[in-house]
């Protein structure tokens, strides 16, 4: 078992990290208080190819892998959650799943210019009544001729006013519950094509999250990815995704918890001594320090399996459930370690703790993944899918073979 990072990834590791040092950290507060998106960091992430890092060079992407697109996530979150979440559901969601499903013609006029990032990508399956129930979604796409005539309403929607492009969920069959999702890309600014701004969000001020209005789009046949029935499919492929990059990117936020506190502890000093001297403080960074090491493990094993061409839907469920409620934990202990100054929107702690509670909620809320867990476990559900293929260090799935065998 070999822990050591290859020279390339490590280059990108150090040029992410530098990138966020002199790009994002020195306007994070500022951005975050006044709820300004800051596309000049955006262009920048597109030249260091991160809008198509893990997509392949025929494409138009860096054709890195994923344990490089991990360490990238990290340290972007480490600045800002808003440009970490553009990672998501431009390249996980949303390229990765028109690079499995979409046809030659698709990728050639959507998924290139998103990995050259060119244009934005975002994705439209959540909607006010369709939440973690995927199948009770109301839009509708009825086949007419050569087009779909899309009706219904996205909400939480991340970059939804900013993406050229929408990879959207509608019902074609509306009695076959989610069998009858299909999946489609819509542009922007096609006819009977609206979005609106969420406000008074609780935090990732300085990103962008918003609602999809359709009202008789026409979609032409073309646009269609993947068949017809299709779309329930896509959009589990793509939340395994989206959800590898917010475990990774929660890392980030448990890291930089840590050093701020880490700091801080070693500089206050009340009752004449440092606050690191004191017991309390100790298991305070202690608690950061474990939730740092076990939630990056659980990321590295998912990138692992990912790089290997295994399926993953268990192993990446774990580490985004760990690693975002490590990372929430983390930023509550690093406010408590700064005390007042925490509480204070100049110090930037508090950002970390405002923005590490949505993870917690989109792309499967904890209860959600924590069912997913057990079902692996208990056997009502089958092992990563059609496969039932493990990560190797899960010593239980072979002792608990008799009861998959039943399921």
């Amino acid at each position: 078992m070999d822990f050591a990072f290859t020279p390339e990834q490590e280059l990108i590791q150090q040029t992410v990290r530098s990138f966020v040092d002199e790009r994002v950290l020195p306007n994070a507060v500022e951005n975050d208080i006044n709820h300004h998106l800051d596309m000049s960091v955006i262009e920048g992430m597109a030249e260091l190819g991160l809008l198509g890092i893990v997509i392949p060079e025929e494409y138009g992407g860096a054709g890195l892998d994923f344990v490089s697109e991990a360490l990238s996530c990290e340290e972007i979150e480490r600045g800002e959650s808003a440009f970490r979440t553009l990672i998501s559901v431009h390249v996980g969601l949303n390229s990765l799943s028109l690079l499995r499903y979409g046809t030659e013609e698709q990728k050639q006029r959507y998924l290139t210019p998103q990995a050259k990032g060119e244009k934005l990508a975002c994705f439209g399956l959540t909607e006010p009544a369709a939440g973690s129930d995927v199948a009770s979604m109301r839009s509708t796409a009825r086949r007419e001729g050569d087009v779909y005539v899309l009706n219904g309403q996205k909400n939480w929607i991340s970059y939804a006013s900013v993406a050229d492009h929408q990879l959207v969920f509608a019902k074609t069959d509306p009695a076959a519950k989610h069998k009858g999702i299909s999946a489609f890309i819509v542009e922007r600014e096609w006819p009977g094509v609206s979005t609106v701004d969420t406000e008074h969000k609780l935090g990732v001020w300085a990103g962008s999250t918003g609602e999809l209005f359709f009202q008789n789009v026409e979609v032409p046949a073309e646009n269609l990815v993947g068949e017809e029935g299709q779309g329930f499919e896509i959009a589990m492929y793509g939340l395994d995704q989206g959800r590898f990059t917010v475990a990774a990117g929660a890392c980030g936020v448990v890291r930089a918890c840590l050093e701020r506190s880490v700091e801080y502890a070693r500089e206050r000093e009340t009752f004449g001594q440092q606050i690191g001297r004191y017991q309390f403080v100790q298991d305070m960074i202690s608690e950061m320090v474990l939730g740092y090491e076990t939630s990056k493990l659980l990321v590295m094993q998912a990138a692992w399996m990912k790089d290997e061409g295994r399926r993953n839907t268990r192993e990446t469920s774990l580490a985004k459930w760990h690693a975002t409620e490590s990372a929430f934990k983390a930023a509550h202990l690093a406010i408590q370690v700064h005390g007042a100054y925490g509480y204070s929107a100049e110090y930037g702690i508090e950002r970390y703790f405002r923005n590490a509670r949505a993870p917690i909620i989109y792309e499967g809320t904890t209860q959600i993944h924590k069912m997913m867990q057990a079902e692996h476990a208990l056997g009502f559900r089958h092992l990563n899918g059609r496969d039932g293929g493990v990560s190797p260090i899960a010593a239980w799935a072979p002792a608990l073979s008799p009861v998959h065998a039943r399921a």
